[in-house]
């Protein structure tokens, strides 16, 4: 079955050569040309194996739309901007996004990050064991890439379930930004561990939401973070 690419950009002309490119290597290729025409294209239900935003689009811009889908789609989100300054890639990465190509790109760079992308999430759908693992209240399946606190799904991203598993399955073992964001994005990811603290942010706020009176990811100054377990 081909792998389904939703493309949402505004200017007309990159989004009809992106499509051509990507259908030519055999994607099933969707098309929006801003952020409203994505958010009807999830309400219909519909399942994509990647989504590629531009960030400047009218209605609703790419960080927008990732913010309100980001909960919703697990797939990876690959952000198109011509803002190339590192502040721009971290709020890109913080709010969901997977990576971040910066206008001009090569069509050959975004097709071999699309690759990238989509071999990982075959990975992990291939390679686990259908596995429930259990502290506490918390909850982790390895089937679905789902996490439970009490039975309540905490809808972390497919990033953020990476990070928080690696954690979780090497308790009161600490790890620093850059060890994690090695193992997550690869060693030739292009970025910084500083996007591992985003995403650490985020998970905390999503437990915290959940469990108020729980902290399970805690800070090691100067070193990194560690999941609590005891």
């Amino acid at each position: 079955m081909r792998e389904k690419i939703l493309i949402a950009d505004d200017e007309r002309e990159i989004v009809e050569f992106m499509r051509d490119a990507l259908e030519d290597e055999g994607y099933d290729v969707r098309i929006a040309y801003d952020g409203s025409q994505v958010l009807d294209r999830l309400e219909d239900h519909e399942q994509l194996d990647l989504i590629i935003l531009d960030i400047m689009m009218p209605h609703l811009d790419g960080l927008e739309v990732c913010q309100v889908i980001r909960d919703r789609v697990s797939c990876p989100i690959l952000f198109l901007s011509a803002r190339s300054a590192e502040a721009d890639r971290i709020r890109g990465l913080a709010v969901g996004g997977d990576d971040y190509i910066v206008k001009p790109f090569s069509m050959q760079e975004l097709k071999a990050r699309i690759r990238a992308h989509l071999r990982r999430e075959q990975r992990v759908h291939l390679g686990r064991q259908p596995k429930l693992l259990h502290h506490r209240h918390l909850t982790i399946d390895l089937d679905s890439l789902q996490l439970f606190y009490k039975n309540i799904p905490i809808p972390l991203t497919s990033r953020e379930f990476e990070l928080f598993q690696l954690l979780f399955m090497h308790p009161n073992q600490v790890f620093s930004r850059e060890q994690m964001y090695e193992k997550i994005w690869g060693y030739d990811a292009e970025g910084d561990s500083a996007t591992v603290t985003e995403h650490i942010k985020n998970i905390r706020a999503k437990l915290a939401v959940a469990a108020p009176e729980q902290t399970f990811v805690t800070t090691v100054w100067g070193v990194g973070y560690k999941f609590n377990r005891q």
